[in-house]
C-alpha cells in the first residue's frame, strides 16, 4: 500500500508562485510514474503534470513554461513548481502515483487527499 500526503497549497495573488509537495510513503516500490491532477467544482479531475514509467515528463497545454514537476527519490517527494499563477489554476490539486508498464499512461492506483489553491485576480 502507498500513502501520498500533499502540502504547500495557499491563497496567492496572480503572478505569484507555489510549490506542492507530495510526501509518498509506503510500498515505495509500487510506484514508478507520478503525477498531478487538479479539480473544480462540478468538472472532472483533469491531468496537470506527469512522470511517466519511461522517465517522460508530460503537462497540459495550459501550464506549459510555467509548471515543473520532479522527484526528489532521496526524500520520496514529488514536487510541483507553479509560476506566474493564473486564477484559472485556481483548483484542488492531487497527488497521483503507481505503477505501470506502459509509458503512455498518465493515472495510476494512487491518489492523496488533495490541496487547494486558489489564485486571486
Amino acid at each position: 500500500q502507498v500513502q501520498l500526503v500533499e502540502s504547500g497549497g495557499g491563497l496567492v495573488q496572480s503572478g505569484e508562485s507555489l510549490t506542492l509537495s507530495c510526501a509518498v510513503s509506503g510500498s515505495i516500490f509500487d510506484i514508478n510514474a507520478v503525477a498531478w491532477y487538479r479539480q473544480t467544482p462540478g468538472k472532472q479531475r483533469d491531468l496537470v503534470a506527469a512522470i511517466t514509467s519511461g522517465g517522460n515528463i508530460k503537462y497540459t497545454d495550459s501550464v506549459k513554461g510555467r509548471f515543473t514537476i520532479s522527484r526528489d527519490y532521496a526524500k520520496d517527494t514529488v514536487y510541483l513548481q507553479m509560476n506566474n499563477l493564473k486564477p484559472e489554476d485556481t483548483a484542488v490539486y492531487y497527488c497521483n502515483a503507481g505503477w505501470t508498464e506502459l509509458d503512455y499512461i498518465y493515472e495510476y492506483t494512487y491518489w492523496g487527499q488533495g490541496t487547494q489553491v486558489t489564485v486571486s485576480s
